[in-house]
C-alpha cells in the first residue's frame, strides 16, 4: 500500500489549519503559500474532504476553510479514506464472495495487515499531529 500525494498533502493542509487559532478561517491561497502545495491541487483535495465533513468551506470576504470538527475528533484514517478511497492492500478483502476464499493461503495475511493499518491510522488524530509538530523542534537538555 502506498499513500499518494492526495493523502500526504491533505494531512499537511489539515495540520496547517489545525495549527491556526480555533475557528480561524484560511484560504487555499494562504495554505498553498505556507506549504508549497499547489492552490489548484488543494481545491481538488478539499472537494472530498468537504463531502466527508472534515473541512468546512465558507464563501465571501471573511470566508475560507476550517476543520469540520475539533482536531481530536478527526482521525488520520478519516482524512486518508476521504481522499484515497479504500486503503485495503488487495481487492479480495472487500469482496464478499471470493471464489477461492476457503482455499486462499494469503487472504488472512492481507486481512491482518489491513486491520493493523486501520487500527494505527484510526488511533491517530489531527490533534496528535498538532502535538507532534509542536514538540518536533524541542530538545530536552539534561545536566
Amino acid at each position: 500500500m502506498r499513500i499518494s500525494t492526495k493523502g500526504r498533502y491533505s494531512l499537511e493542509a489539515l495540520l496547517y489549519m489545525a495549527l491556526l487559532p480555533k475557528g480561524e478561517y484560511t484560504s487555499t491561497r494562504i495554505i498553498a503559500e505556507s506549504t508549497g502545495i499547489s492552490e489548484g491541487y488543494l481545491e481538488q483535495l478539499f472537494i472530498p474532504l468537504r463531502k466527508a465533513g472534515i473541512v468546512l468551506g465558507f464563501r465571501g470576504p471573511q470566508g475560507g476553510y476550517v476543520p469540520g470538527r475539533d482536531p481530536d475528533k478527526i482521525t488520520v484514517g478519516d482524512i486518508l479514506r476521504a481522499v484515497e478511497g479504500s486503503l485495503e492492500p488487495v481487492e479480495c478483502i472487500s469482496v464478499s464472495v471470493c471464489p477461492i476464499r476457503s482455499t486462499c493461503g494469503s487472504r488472512q495475511t492481507w486481512v491482518e495487515l489491513y486491520n493493523e493499518i486501520s487500527k494505527c491510522i484510526d488511533s491517530l488524530t489531527l490533534d496528535d499531529l498538532v502535538h507532534a509538530y509542536q514538540t518536533m523542534d524541542q530538545v530536552e537538555y539534561m545536566i
